[in-house]
């Protein structure tokens, strides 16, 4: 009698547990979409008189990205690991990334869910390190293709003595960064390179980490394309890729949830800068973030709720 109460003890306190997540999260849901109402009913009048065939066009580009964001998680760990389960944690991960900053949610989710798929911390860690690096290298080189075929675009300061000083600042602040964390970080810089070096020794484990890394870039972009074609916005789709690449890599340098208020900000002002009016950028930019953040977050936030639940987090 006795391990029987010893036993169903821990199983209601998890149970309590996991009601408390899920309405946890329903509620940061609705003050979060309760917070930005008016910002959501603006957005959908100004594009319920858009071209809805470019609207589906997005949304099923946003809908993409959850699998290529799967397939690079797979194509970074050796393990094979669960399809369907893998995919549901991208989508639970990219709602819990919009509540908490610099892509902790993201880290998070999918950090529990290698873990519950058999690897250890440290090779969870490094494999969402690789993930990461792969991400990060495939937006360089978008941004420099895009921008020989958009030249102009990017067009750098003149190198005044200001310019020069700060540039000679930022090496030297650079310098001292790395001597300091040099040592600290060596050990997770060496799991890393061991960890790329074992994925591209299988040749389906890298093509799917670059495939996968680059089709989540360009499927976001094609997302913003999509939007401004139904806006009716007179942007080349090079040229709105290119900014919405570089709007998006300059607005992660100010680390807010899924970048709330920075990325907006950051794409409506490339936009502009781009050629496009003030409010045609502004229902562009509205546009995109309904299809990948507000109508997806509290599907998102039950998927997540619900892997939860099932013990796959």
């Amino acid at each position: 009698m006795t391990s029987e109460r010893i036993t169903v003890a821990p199983a209601r306190r998890r149970a309590c547990w996991q009601l408390a997540l899920a309405l946890g999260a329903l509620v940061a849901a609705g003050c979060l979409a309760r917070r930005h109402w008016p910002l959501l009913e603006t957005g959908a009048l100004r594009l319920a008189v858009a071209d809805q065939g470019w609207l589906l066009v997005a949304a099923a580009a946003a809908a993409a990205t959850w699998g290529f964001s799967a397939l690079a998680q797979q194509g970074a760990v050796l393990r094979p690991l669960p399809s369907r389960r893998l995919v549901a944690a991208q989508f639970a991960a990219s709602a819990a990334n919009q509540l908490l900053p610099a892509g902790l949610g993201t880290g998070a989710v999918n950090l529990r869910f290698l873990m519950r798929c058999g690897l250890s911390a440290g090779r969870s860690a490094t494999a969402l390190g690789v993930k990461a690096t792969a991400g990060g290298l495939v937006r360089a080189a978008l941004i420099a293709v895009l921008a020989t075929v958009c030249p102009g675009v990017l067009g750098l300061p003149r190198p005044t003595a200001g310019w020069l000083a700060l540039a000679a600042a930022a090496a030297v602040l650079a310098v001292l960064l790395t001597a300091v964390l040099w040592p600290r970080c060596r050990a997770a810089l060496a799991l890393v390179l061991a960890d790329i070096r074992a994925v591209h020794a299988r040749p389906r484990r890298a093509a799917a980490l670059w495939g996968g890394s680059v089709g989540f870039a360009v499927l976001h972009a094609l997302v913003l394309i999509a939007v401004t074609r139904a806006v009716s916005l007179p942007l080349a789709p090079p040229l709105v890729a290119l900014l919405y690449l570089a709007a998006s890599s300059a607005a992660a340098l100010l680390p807010t949830p899924g970048g709330l208020g920075s990325l907006d900000a950051a794409l409506a002002f490339a936009l502009t800068a781009g050629g496009a009016p003030g409010v045609a950028a502004a229902s562009a930019v509205l546009g995109y973030r309904l299809l990948t953040v507000w109508l997806p977050l509290l599907p998102g936030l039950l998927v997540l709720a619900l892997l939860v639940r099932r013990k796959a987090l």
